[in-house]
């Protein structure tokens, strides 16, 4: 198996955890903890992990320049890509904010064509619109049954911004994972994202009532420290060091597909005809963008 297939089975694992955590952590959010608080615990509990892997592989040190880029990645990709998103997801329901997510792409091409002047091929923009088409599709007309969206529109253009900065994130931090080790980059990464958390949910973490909380939203917050904060990282940084970004970036329109199909199973949604013709033209974009980047370099 070459690298390059192990980094898309990385991210397609990454993507079926992201997946499944709409529904996950829209259970916890608001009546458990509210949104800036639940991020305050992700990114307290992440950072704790790694930096106790890091004491585990070889020390690297961190160049000097490469520090505000780091800085710059960790406020994309941890500060306000998830401030954004779980304020967005309390807002709003799971597969709206899933399908949401799917703008991303579009993004990751636009920031890639300005920032690093990539070239945009013809078949990876028609992916790309094949992809959209049916995201649009499954938001329409194939909402969920969720009843709790207490302001939907505001919800989703906050999914909206948390796209746009992963979007950022993954675009700036293509270079850095070529230069460090996944663990070493993305301790750092959960450090700056620390501080910048810090101040928006200090406040909402002292006021959870913990004594007065089901045992089930305690594995639900664990799979989102664990699972959603630490492996989806390590696995998605793994696929930047072997993809671009654009290839990393499109697997976001899997997620409503694993968002629907979970709430499948939960019995919170039902399946239509449109539903699955969403599916499918989601899963066509998906390979014709991939097709497009593995006829080239990487």
């Amino acid at each position: 198996m070459n690298q390059r297939t192990l980094a898309l089975i990385a991210v397609s694992i990454a993507t079926l955890i992201y997946g499944l955590n709409y529904t996950i952590a829209k259970e916890v959010m608001p009546i458990y903890v509210k949104p800036f608080g639940f991020i305050l615990i992700r990114v307290l509990g992440a950072t704790t992990i790694f930096w106790i892997l890091g004491l585990f592989i070889t020390s690297q040190k961190i160049e000097k320049e490469d520090y505000l880029k780091i800085l710059l990645a960790s406020f994309f990709g941890v500060g306000l890509n998830m401030l954004s998103f779980f304020k967005g997801l309390s807002l709003t329901t799971p597969i709206s904010a899933s399908v949401m997510m799917v703008t991303s792409p579009i993004l990751v091409l636009i920031f890639s064509s300005i920032l690093i002047r990539k070239a945009i091929g013809k078949q990876r923009i028609v992916g790309v619109i094949i992809g959209l088409i049916g995201t649009v599709l499954l938001i329409t007309y194939g909402n969920s049954s969720d009843t709790n969206a207490t302001n939907s529109n505001w919800g989703n253009f906050l999914v909206f911004v948390n796209a746009a900065s992963y979007g950022l994130y993954l675009v700036i931090s293509k270079n850095l994972t070529a230069k460090y080790h996944p663990i070493v980059l993305v301790k750092w990464l959960y450090l700056f994202g620390l501080i910048f958390t810090i101040p928006f949910g200090y406040n909402e973490l002292t006021a959870v009532k913990w004594q007065e909380m089901p045992t089930n939203i305690y594995w639900n917050i664990g799979y989102v420290v664990v699972f959603t904060s630490c492996i989806t990282y390590l696995f998605n940084l793994y696929g930047l060091s072997k993809l671009k970004p654009t290839t990393v970036s499109v697997f976001i329109y899997l997620q409503p597909v694993i968002a629907t199909i979970f709430a499948l199973i939960v019995g919170s949604d039902s399946l239509n005809f449109v539903k699955i013709s969403a599916t499918l033209l989601i899963f066509s974009g998906v390979y014709l963008v991939t097709k497009q980047v593995e006829n080239s370099a990487k």
